[in-house]
């Protein structure tokens, strides 16, 4: 599953509007609602953006590997 894919589960099961968020993350809908649909790339300063808006770790959404003794 993408990024954008997660952001929008997690947008949706919160019961969140993409508006509010959009808003709150300070990037227009129009561009927001192309990210949630995979039709612009989300960049680190999108979700960095949306992450703060919706007071979540971008953690929830990147899967971080574990760290591997070399």
């Amino acid at each position: 599953m993408h990024v954008y894919e997660k952001v929008r589960a997690y947008i949706e099961q919160q019961g969140y509007k993409q508006i509010v968020i959009a808003n709150k993350a300070g990037i227009p809908p129009t561009t927001f609602n192309a990210i949630m649909n995979g039709k612009r790339t989300m960049y680190a300063d999108d979700l960095r953006a949306i992450c703060l808006a919706l007071n979540v770790s971008p953690e929830l959404f990147i899967e971080v590997p574990k760290k591997v003794e070399l």
